[in-house]
């Protein structure tokens, strides 16, 4: 089973109407490794559940995506100060 075909299962599990495909899953885990590699390895389901509630609330998924990964890049850079 491929990826695409679990989230796909998962959708219909969740009866979720909205298609979902290779570039959807390929931006979650792009994210998730952003998350994972930058701040902390906790950090990948997180963020991705954090950007699944900003997309449900009618946020883009692409700029939300890549948002999130520049702010955990800028992280990694030291660039961000903790809260």
């Amino acid at each position: 089973m491929t990826l695409v075909e679990w989230a796909q299962q998962v959708c219909a599990e969740l009866e979720l109407n909205d298609e979902i495909g290779k570039a959807d899953v390929d931006r979650i885990l792009d994210l998730a490794k952003d998350a994972a590699h930058s701040v902390a390895r906790p950090a990948a389901p997180l963020t991705t559940y954090l950007l699944g509630i900003a997309v449900g609330r009618g946020a883009d998924p692409a700029q939300a995506a890549s948002a999130l990964a520049a702010l955990a890049r800028e992280h990694a850079d030291g660039s961000s100060e903790d809260g």
